[in-house]
């Protein structure tokens, strides 16, 4: 097993890949105690070569393996991208091009809603994944050869995987709507996310529009507290007290000591004083300056009636086409277009248009119609 630890050795394995089509790609990383993710393991395959490269061997220089990953000739092809793109975005200001992922490919390719990496190895490659060692803390050092084992294999079958799927995905026509999911898992805005956006994160249920200002300076804060001090949010303040801050409007520090979502003696503290400065910024921003409430954007009811068969057409498609529900429209946008023939959502463009949202407009606005025959229920145009 090539475990890569030094300069020289990550060289020359770049070297070795650096003409190939495609490499797999996986990280072992941990985040439960930290605000940014500490990578541990990287895990790479291709035809050839495999290898796990260790990120945290003493004053090793990942340059030669960023070099690859920005190579616009070699396709990386991860599973679950999403969290190991935003550890090489944090490391260089950049998403790694282009990418396949397997989890998108297999809902695209007729496996089910975010089918995990088990289960498509044992479908495709027959091989059962040993998941003994899932739990690992993988920045302790030395890792057993069982662990190892079980990391290479989150790139070997991977090989496989992905011409599995490439496959299908190039024969039924649909390699284009892969093409289409990956521009978000490239955009820099998907991993970008500013301070003075976190708020809308936070479960607004309830509230009213005053208190916005102090839910979003009190966001922004705790969002940079926990990035300078390398903590979790919830380290800092969780949204239950951010929450009961806006709602309470305290008029002076001391009286935090009386909420029952801040801990106890919170309001003496030096954190507290910072915290309440935003606080009492955002309390003052004016009431025309705030931005609306998520859940105040559409509050028109859409029809039952236009809503469960928008549901029945969604259902009908995924089963013709052999694709997940959940990457075509979920719940909260077939409300909308029930609401609007123009509204906002992905169902309305693109692929998913083709296959399914001109239909549900077609459905919706009476241009077709569901019909049973022999049981069987089928959209015909009127």
């Amino acid at each position: 097993m090539n475990i890569i630890v030094t300069n020289t050795a990550l060289q020359e394995f770049c070297d070795k890949i650096s003409d190939v089509d495609y490499i797999t790609i996986d990280t072992e990383f941990l985040r439960e105690k930290t605000y940014w993710s500490k990578l541990c393991l990287i895990q790479i395959a291709s035809d050839e070569d495999e290898a796990i490269i260790d990120p945290l061997a003493r004053d090793i220089d990942l340059a030669p393996l960023i070099d690859i990953l920005f190579d616009e000739n070699i396709i990386k092809v991860f599973h679950a991208a999403r969290q190991d793109l935003e550890i090489f975005f944090n490391i260089t200001g950049k998403i790694p091009t282009p990418i396949f992922d397997t989890q998108v490919a297999a809902m695209v390719a007729g496996f089910g809603e975010s089918v995990g990496y088990e289960r498509l190895v044992r479908d495709i490659v027959n091989v059962q994944i040993d998941k003994s060692s899932r739990f690992t803390d993988w920045s302790k050092r030395p890792l057993s050869n069982k662990q190892l084992v079980y990391a290479l294999a989150d790139v070997t079958h991977l090989r496989d995987v992905y011409k599995h799927l490439k496959e299908i995905l190039d024969k039924n026509g649909r390699s284009h709507w892969l093409s289409q999911e990956m521009k978000i898992l490239e955009s820099v805005e998907t991993y970008d996310l500013r301070p003075t956006d976190v708020w809308r994160r936070i479960k607004l249920r309830n509230l009213k529009r005053q208190h916005l200002g102090a839910i979003m300076k009190l966001a922004e804060w705790r969002e940079n507290e926990a990035r300078d001090k390398n903590i979790p949010r919830n380290r800092i303040i969780k949204d239950d007290s951010i929450i009961e801050i806006a709602i309470q409007q305290p008029q002076n520090i001391s009286v935090l000591d009386s909420f029952r979502a801040i801990p106890k003696g919170f309001a003496r503290s030096e954190k507290a004083k910072k915290m309440f400065e935003q606080y009492e910024i955002g309390r003052d921003i004016p009431f025309d300056d705030l931005p609306e409430l998520p859940n105040n954007r559409n509050r028109q009811k859409a029809d039952s009636g236009i809503l469960e068969m928008l549901k029945v057409v969604l259902r009908l498609v995924c089963e013709k086409e052999n694709v997940a529900a959940k990457l075509i429209a979920n719940a909260s946008d077939l409300e909308k277009i029930a609401i609007s023939d123009d509204a906002d959502v992905p169902a309305l463009n693109g692929w998913r248009d083709e296959i399914f949202g001109k239909i549900a407009l077609d459905i919706k606005n009476g241009r077709s119609a569901l019909k049973v025959v022999d049981g069987v229920v089928s959209v015909f145009k009127i």
